[in-house]
């Protein structure tokens, strides 16, 4: 069976004698096995980041960016194998997986630019003589404690912008999948990057614990649940560190009388059913504005979702795959169930679906249901799989009440011909990001990616300028030069009160 280690110093951090098994979602079959580690592994991995650093903090911006340049072309370079890698565990079929790897890449292509965007401010004479610039630079040692379901994505998200600004970076990616990131750890210093620079260490809530209470790590960025989220926060926070946490969502895809719909259901059908709705910014609530809207809707999206493919990962004709484990095949079925129970209308259902030749696989059918209320706990929940709810709306008023008031607050979208409906939707809504006739509003890397509520926890988004301010922190000079005058001996008086 094939092992999967840890990457310490450019190569194997042997094991603390616990494995976690990495199944193969499309056959059902175990695969391979990740060592676990502890927190005196964890201390080995930050002794070597310490080491590295200071050096690397030391490199002009414009060396730090030519290693992000070599990074890009040995990413696209491996495009493929790596593409080909993500799906063999997390089982979302190859076109997402090239997606998950390129999203990543992006901001890798965001942090080729570091030497402008790490420019700081300067003030000539904020006084008599006085003169007032910034400079930014990096915390030390990042981390980034990574979800199953973008196993390229994130971690790229978060140590391209660490690393670049001058960072070592600590990466905990999830058991469930964690090939891709060591891969990706062998390509980086490939590309030039000093060995310990980018470390892979892997393990269970023993590592996260370990992560958020050591001293030398100054800031912890993560994505998962909103509960761990949540517990990521508060315990990194009061261990001194920086810390993003991004969580849950329950994302709504409002319908307006006069959208498109056509175009909304064929959005419908990649954003809700897309990577088995295993990603945070999937669509799995869609509100029709009136009943006439909801019955237009939901007649059109039958026989859309009747003919989604569902395949093996590898298969280039299937519109999605399986989910991660039999796990979560089991809990994303339980919450079809409770939506019936609960009231739901199931239209589809796709509960006990299997593939011919692959029995044994995490296969789940794409599921519709209607009549979902806002009263009901699978609306309330996030259910991470290829279920689609129609709650329906009776005005524009409970469409844009509807996700405001939802624990959530990650994404939402509108489709409407409507520009003064869009711009005052757009407006009014809160969450954090907002598509308008774009199903999943994810911004590109020259923006950053953040949600409201419990779907984000702490000050700052990820990537972008957001990004390059969570992993720097700003120095701030004020500097005069006295040229020996005889008002010399004058007392120092603050530039503003001059």
């Amino acid at each position: 069976m094939r092992q999967v280690d840890h990457f310490i110093s450019g190569g194997s951090g042997g094991s603390a004698g616990r494995t976690h098994q990495i199944w193969n979602p499309s056959t059902g079959e175990i695969q391979a096995e990740v060592a676990l580690g502890d927190a005196a592994l964890l201390d080995r991995a930050v002794a070597t980041a310490k080491e590295v650093q200071p050096a690397w903090a030391a490199t002009n911006p414009q060396k730090r960016a030519r290693v992000m340049f070599r990074f890009k072309e040995l990413i696209e370079a491996n495009m493929q194998e790596l593409a080909e890698l993500l799906s063999s565990e997390h089982g979302k079929v190859i076109d997402d997986a090239k997606g998950d790897v390129q999203r990543g890449l992006e901001v890798i292509e965001f942090a080729c630019g570091i030497p402008q965007v790490l420019k700081g401010e300067y003030t000539q004479g904020a006084g008599p003589g006085i003169d007032v610039y910034s400079m930014r630079q990096p915390l030390g040692i990042g981390a980034g404690i990574t979800p199953f379901n973008f196993p390229a994505m994130i971690p790229m998200w978060m140590f391209g912008m660490a690393i670049a600004v001058g960072n070592a970076f600590i990466l905990k990616p999830s058991e469930r999948d964690p090939s891709v990131p060591v891969r990706l750890a062998e390509l980086f210093v490939a590309a030039g990057a000093p060995e310990g620079l980018l470390q892979v260490v892997h393990g269970d809530k023993e590592m996260v614990d370990a992560i958020l209470d050591h001293e030398d790590i100054s800031a912890v960025s993560f994505v998962g649940s909103s509960d761990i989220a949540h517990y990521v926060y508060k315990r990194g926070v009061a261990a001194g560190k920086r810390v993003q946490a991004m969580g849950g969502a329950k994302n709504h895809g409002i319908v307006m009388p006069d959208a498109d719909l056509d175009q909304v259901v064929n959005d419908l059908s990649g954003a809700a059913f897309g990577s088995a709705g295993e990603r945070c910014m999937a669509l799995p609530v869609v509100v029709p504005v009136g009943e006439d809207t909801a019955e237009r809707l939901k007649e059109k999206l039958i026989p859309a979702i009747h003919a989604l493919n569902i395949g093996v990962s590898n298969d280039p004709d299937a519109h999605y795959g399986p989910v991660v484990t039999p796990e979560h095949k089991a809990r994303v079925e339980q919450w079809i169930t409770t939506a019936e129970e609960e009231g739901g209308e199931i239209v589809i259902d796709g509960r006990g679906f299997t593939l011919q030749g692959h029995e044994k696989g995490f296969f789940i059918g794409p599921t519709l249901i209607d009549r979902v209320t806002p009263q009901m706990q699978s609306y309330q929940e996030e259910i991470f799989g290829p279920v689609l709810q129609i709650v329906r709306a009776n005005d524009f008023e409970e469409a844009v009440r509807l996700p405001s008031d939802h624990q959530y607050g990650n994404g939402v979208a509108i489709f409407t011909r409507n520009g003064h409906a869009a711009r005052e939707f757009a407006s009014r809504v809160n969450v954090g990001m907002v598509g308008i006739n774009v199903p999943i509003p994810v911004p590109v890397s020259y923006h950053s990616f953040g949600g409201w509520k419990r779907s984000g926890f702490g000050d700052t988004d990820q990537y972008g300028m957001e990004g390059l301010k969570f992993w720097t922190k700003v120095k701030k000079v004020t500097q005069r030069w006295p040229d020996g005058s005889a008002d010399q001996g004058n007392a120092f008086i603050i530039p503003t009160m001059g």
